[in-house]
């Protein structure tokens, strides 16, 4: 299988990604499902570069009802070793402003109607995510947001509510007591996905609005949302495509083999059907 070095999932108001030629339409099917749309594979700054919408084009699904498995299983399926994720979210901070982006590297899942893992019926994987975020994929991308000239940060927790609604002001306030930093919908359980995939995976969260928790700013409206990320699509084009100029070829963090230590099922008690729909993310532990 030929390696992709870098794919972006592309959330609300990102369901194309500019620059991108040589392009081929991929239409996969997963063990789990269809994804979200068919994924766009091109190149990019001197690299093979994979899209996906993840809320499909015309923004289909709510963040709920996105196949966050298929997701990532189909860019694993074609070599895909990071992740970008760009995420709109409200700002649980005075100095994480609308406009700005952050590249957060920590992560709250408060959500409950998802499937979290690829792993169970029969395998059993407890994968660490005690640093979600890939601190070197973070890292690059950080810079190459900086390079745009655009306001940006690291670091942070981002919460992930259920959604499809906002928060409400009670929420919003508890959220920011815990030491949230950003509230969004759909990085859990992507993040943790592509953990269990053994790929790297960092966000690109572009700061909307305040939530509703900031007394002098108006709550968050799908108006506001639309406007800024509208304003910040080129920036996040500019961000991609740099990034995937000045992309180290080789990966030195720990993401590629986060799979070496989780699997706890004794091998010989592994159910072949098991062994044959994983065979893709943990075949090389269970042969």
């Amino acid at each position: 299988m030929d390696k992709i070095p870098l794919a972006v999932i592309g959330g609300s108001g990102l369901y194309n990604m500019a620059g991108l030629s040589h392009i081929e339409e991929k239409h996969i099917s997963t063990p789990f499902g269809p994804p979200s749309d068919p994924v766009v594979v091109g190149e990019l700054g001197g690299q093979r570069v994979a899209f996906l919408a993840r809320h499909g084009k015309g923004h289909r699904y709510t963040p709920t009802e996105v196949n966050y498995r298929a997701n990532i299983y189909s860019l694993k399926l074609l070599g895909v070793e990071r992740i970008v994720s760009v995420s709109a979210c409200g700002s649980l901070r005075e100095d994480y402003a609308p406009g700005h982006i952050v590249i957060p590297d920590q992560i709250y899942d408060n959500t409950n109607r998802r499937e979290r893992s690829f792993f169970g019926n029969g395998l059993v994987v407890h994968v660490g995510v005690a640093d979600p975020f890939c601190p070197d994929l973070s890292a690059q991308l950080y810079e190459a947001v900086k390079a745009t000239g655009a306001a940006a940060h690291k670091g942070g927790a981002f919460i992930t509510i259920e959604g499809p609604r906002f928060s409400t002001k009670a929420e919003s306030q508890t959220y920011r007591s815990w030491g949230m930093s950003l509230v969004g919908m759909t990085a859990s359980p992507e993040a943790f996905l592509a953990r269990e995939a053994e790929m790297c995976y960092a966000c690109m969260a572009h700061v909307t609005d305040y939530d509703v928790w900031h007394v002098s700013e108006a709550p968050v409206t799908v108006e506001m949302v639309i406007r800024i990320l509208t304003q910040n699509t080129t920036i996040a084009q500019q961000a991609i495509g740099g990034l995937a100029a000045t992309l180290k070829p080789e990966r030195s963090c720990a993401c590629g083999s986060a799979l070496k230590d989780a699997l706890i099922t004794d091998r010989a008690r592994i159910p072949q059907d098991a062994k044959e729909r994983l065979k893709l993310l943990a075949g090389k532990y269970i042969a």
